[in-house]
This record gives C-alpha cells, sequence and structure tokens, in this order.
C-alpha cells in the first residue's frame, strides 16, 4: 500500500470521519478505502463493550459486498465454551494481539477459526483498540489471500489502530452518554439533555396521560424482610410495570421507593388523547396481571404482591428543576399532584386501577363511579372511577 494512500485513511479518521453518516457507515467506508488502497481485507468487525445493564457488548461486522452486520450480546455470553476459546477472549483480558493462520495447527484450538477455514480465510488477527480510560475492545482482520497477510499489511494494520480506537471511542462515549440518561431519566429526557437542555429553568409544558403506582403493604414488607430481599422485590415488581408502560408509549420519569411516576405524551405525533388514554389503560391491565402472577419465595414462604395505579390526563411542566449544578429531569404540576392524591384513595378502596373524570371520559371503558373525594390541595371534591371489572379487596 502506497503510503500516501495509506495517509490519507488515517487523517479521515483523525478527521471525525466527516463523510460518513453515522458508525456503520463510517465502518463500511473506512474499510473500501483500505481494500482499495490494497489491503487483502475481506473480513473486518469491530467488538465494543458498553456501559449499559443488560448489553456486554455490540459487533460491526463488514464483509466484501455485503451489508455491515451489527449486533448485541448480552453478559451471558461471558459464562459460555465459546466465549471462553474465542480469540477474542484473549484480546479483552490479556489485551493482546492473537494471530492465528488458518492451516497452522496451533489454530485448532480456537474453534472459530474453523469456521472462517470453511469460508476460506486464509489469515486472521484479532486486535486489541484502546480507550483513553483504559479500556480494551477489539477488532479483527480476516484476509482470502494466498499466503494470508504481509508484513506490509500487518504494519497497515496496526497503523490504523490507533486512529480508529480515537474516533471510535468518541461515537462510543456519545452513545454511552445517550444510553445512561436513557436509564436514569428516560428517553425524552435524555434526548433533551444531549441536545443542552440543562439549565435550571429550563421547562416545556406538556399534554400527557399521567401514571403513579404504589406497592401496596410496602412498609410492612420492608419491616420482616432482609433490604436485599426488598431491593429484589422492587426488582421484579417494577419489571411488571416498565415493559406495559415502555410498549404503550409510556415514559419511566421516576422510581421513588416503591412508587412509579409515568407518562404518556399527547401531541400530534401520538395521537389524541382518547387514542393515548386508552394506551395508558391497556398497559395498566398488563402491569396488573403481571403483578398479579409475580411470586417471590422467601424461606418456605411465597409472597404475593398488591398495587394501584392512579390515570389521570393534563397539562404538567416537564424540565429541569434542582438547586444549584445538582438538577432533576421531571414533571410536576397540580395534575401530577391530582394523579399522587388519587393513587391513596386507591389504596383505601383496595382498587387497583382508578381513573379521574377527566381520563373516564376520554378514555370510553365500563367504569364504576366511586364518587365524590375532598383531596389536600384542590378546591373541589375529586370525582373518582373505578373499572368495574375489578372487584374491591381491602388490606388488613
Amino acid at each position: 500500500m502506497e503510503s500516501s494512500e495509506l495517509q490519507h485513511i488515517i487523517n479521515w479518521l483523525i478527521d471525525g470521519a466527516r463523510s460518513s453518516r453515522g458508525p456503520a457507515e463510517m465502518i463500511s467506508d473506512a474499510c473500501e478505502q483500505l481494500v482499495a488502497a490494497g489491503l487483502p481485507l475481506w473480513r473486518f468487525g469491530v467488538f465494543i463493550r458498553t456501559l449499559h445493564p443488560e448489553i456486554f457488548g455490540r459487533n460491526f461486522i463488514w464483509r466484501q459486498g455485503e451489508e455491515l452486520e451489527i449486533g448485541t450480546v448480552d453478559f451471558e455470553i461471558l459464562d459460555t465454551p465459546e466465549f471462553a476459546r474465542s480469540p477474542l477472549r484473549i484480546v479483552f483480558e490479556e489485551g493482546r494481539e492473537v494471530r492465528g493462520r488458518i492451516n497452522d495447527v496451533d489454530t485448532k484450538r480456537f474453534p472459530f477459526l474453523e469456521d472462517m477455514r470453511a469460508e476460506g480465510v486464509s489469515d486472521y488477527i484479532a486486535t486489541p483498540m484502546r480507550f483513553l480510560d483504559g479500556s480494551i475492545h477489539a477488532i479483527s482482520w480476516t484476509t482470502r489471500h494466498p499466503g494470508g497477510f504481509s508484513d506490509d499489511d500487518i504494519a497497515t494494520i496496526r497503523s490504523i489502530i490507533a486512529p480508529l480506537a480515537r474516533v471510535s471511542e468518541i461515537v462510543t462515549l456519545r452513545r454511552t452518554a445517550a444510553t445512561l440518561l436513557d436509564t436514569y431519566v428516560g428517553n425524552r429526557a435524555g434526548e433533551r439533555i444531549l441536545a443542552g437542555q440543562i439549565r435550571r429553568g429550563h421547562n416545556d409544558t406538556m399534554q400527557a396521560a399521567i401514571w403513579l403506582s404504589d406497592l401496596r403493604g410496602f412498609t410492612a414488607l420492608s419491616d420482616r424482610l432482609p433490604a436485599e430481599t426488598v431491593v429484589e422485590i422492587l426488582n421484579r415488581y417494577f419489571d411488571c410495570q416498565v415493559a406495559a408502560i415502555r410498549s404503550h408509549g409510556g415514559e419511566v420519569l421516576k422510581f421513588m421507593g416503591d412508587g412509579l411516576l409515568a407518562v404518556f405524551p399527547i401531541d400530534e405525533y401520538v395521537g389524541d388523547a382518547a387514542h393515548v388514554c386508552a394506551r395508558t389503560l391497556e398497559a395498566a391491565r398488563e402491569a396488573r396481571a403481571s403483578v398479579d402472577a409475580l411470586a417471590h419465595p422467601v424461606g418456605d414462604v411465597v409472597e404475593r404482591f398488591r398495587f394501584g395505579v392512579a390515570l389521570h390526563v393534563g397539562n404538567i411542566l416537564y424540565g429541569n428543576i434542582g438547586g444549584g449544578n445538582r438538577l432533576d429531569f421531571t414533571c410536576i404540576g397540580p395534575a401530577v399532584n391530582l394523579a399522587a392524591r388519587m393513587e391513596k384513595i386507591a389504596g383505601r378502596l383496595g382498587r387497583t386501577v382508578v381513573a379521574s373524570e377527566v381520563f373516564a371520559k376520554a378514555c370510553q371503558q365500563d367504569w364504576r363511579d366511586l364518587g365524590d373525594f375532598p383531596i389536600a390541595g384542590f378546591s373541589k371534591a375529586q370525582r373518582v372511577y373505578g373499572l368495574a371489572e375489578e372487584t374491591p379487596v381491602v388490606m388488613a
């Protein structure tokens, strides 16, 4: 490969691969440029470890003449025989390069290379890609060229690793930031924060269906069970709700002990209030069924659970609230306060799902009028509705 061609590719990477629209296109463009410059590359893989509660890493696989493959692997892969006998394990754990010429006897210890042999590969190299924070990621390079990679090819590969690591780290850091924000504050809030809405007072008014739920008997549960067991129960309990909320277009904003605050935005992209409220109620029904089915063994006893959720619809103030440089992205307003008060009424009435009058009118269902209730902070009593399908259960 001509040194000028190689330097052009290196400079392009250092400059952020600006001509590419996103990381997938950047990888494809880099591989195609390397092949055009003379590197006999047939398959190329980038393996990035992630900071994510469920995903161990992401992989990007390029082959000549094919669409780029993008995938993810969870943490269970670390316990598999395939990973234990993979060249990438050595790269991740020891931070050293692994080469496997397909015809070498030593390559038989890597079952993956046997698969590569079947595809006509003659040489394989897995190299560490180090980020500035010390984390080690990996790149794999394969060729079908007779005799494998030459010494000049190996030198080219090694010269590309550092600039590729720099641009990959930038992309990964931004993705990690977005993932962490999605995990801790929700996807809508995360997008706004990344877009620069980070100052106190940056707030918007939004119309939304509001969900506020609570686990029944949580205080007594916390008193009689070990803290570790309570955390396990809470995680399983929240799983029953979060999946239903997200699948129906909602966003979880806050976990408050055993409480959960979520919103289902109403705007021109999502639909009218009736449509959004119907989806919110469907999510509540799914969560109710999941919590009813939840059983957690503790010694010789199997714990069962009940929860309550209040549904309301109204305008909320959505944005940054806090003091100094410690802010929270949340929602406030009379509509949220009413939902919180209604959830307490649901507990007193032994109801799982209750709705405000405005929610019940927007979502035409078989509601039962439960009466008017005085609510602290509100000048008028509020009418509360329950689902006719539910039988009240008053807890002792």
